[in-house]
């Protein structure tokens, strides 16, 4: 084997180390919410403490916002076990809150669902990591889908109309496959431009945030394709 084929063999172990370790921690983060969202619904208790009380509902929302800033725009300044312990804290408190789509929807849609969405996410994965198809320039017109999206949820937040949910939720599903291709070519690119001389800790603070980013993309679109497939919640 020669000098440049042992070189790409390393490179290419690596990439592998590193998108695995994203996946990992993404699963470990959905693994976590799906716990506590199942838990807490079935703690009577619990549920009426965080859905009960508007205040305490509202300051999980805003825990939560918090703590994706916090991660996003600090991560490499903090320890790597800082990072994750973070991430696990948003996961469990998201999973707290999202409690509620038990409490709204059939456990058969919500299983359907699930599969559904992982088989959406899968596929558009592994075309965001095989593709030769620079996909950076989505990223821009993904974003402007994202703030609409947001903007038209708050709005109708007031005005209550199902069309309008309809519309906002298959615009959802279409720029969270986007965002799934594309941050999974990011992620690529992210470890191909790593130093081979990283230390452990920076590799896993370069995990912890890919991971919330795929966390956030698999996330969103299990909760878009749940309000398409819809259902009453099993009596």
């Amino acid at each position: 084997m020669d000098s440049l084929t042992m070189r790409q063999t390393q490179v290419q172990v690596r990439v592998n180390s590193f998108v695995r370790s994203v996946y990992n921690w993404m699963a470990i983060g959905l693994a976590l919410t799906g716990f506590v969202a199942y838990s807490v619904a079935n703690m009577p208790e619990v549920k009426q403490v965080i859905f009960g009380s508007g205040i305490v509902f509202f300051g999980l929302i805003i825990a939560q916002l918090a703590l994706v800033f916090i991660i996003s725009s600090r991560i490499y300044k903090m320890q790597a076990a800082t990072a994750t312990s973070l991430f696990l804290l948003y996961s469990a408190l998201n999973g707290a809150t999202l409690s509620s789509i038990f409490l709204a929807y059939a456990s058969s849609t919500i299983t359907s669902t699930f599969f559904v969405c992982s088989a959406t996410f899968v596929a558009c994965s592994i075309y965001g990591y095989t593709t030769r198809r620079d996909l950076t320039s989505m990223g821009g017109f993904l974003t402007m889908g994202l703030i609409g999206i947001v903007i038209a949820s708050l709005v109708n937040m007031f005005f209550q109309s199902s069309a309008v949910s309809t519309v906002v939720s298959y615009i959802g599903v279409l720029v969270f496959v986007g965002l799934t291709a594309y941050d999974t070519q990011a992620i690529k690119n992210m470890a191909l431009a790593q130093p081979a001389d990283i230390d452990a800790g920076a590799v896993r603070k370069g995990a912890i945030i890919g991971a919330l980013k795929l966390y956030l993309d698999f996330i969103n679109l299990f909760l878009m394709l749940l309000r398409i497939f819809g259902g009453s919640r099993d009596n």
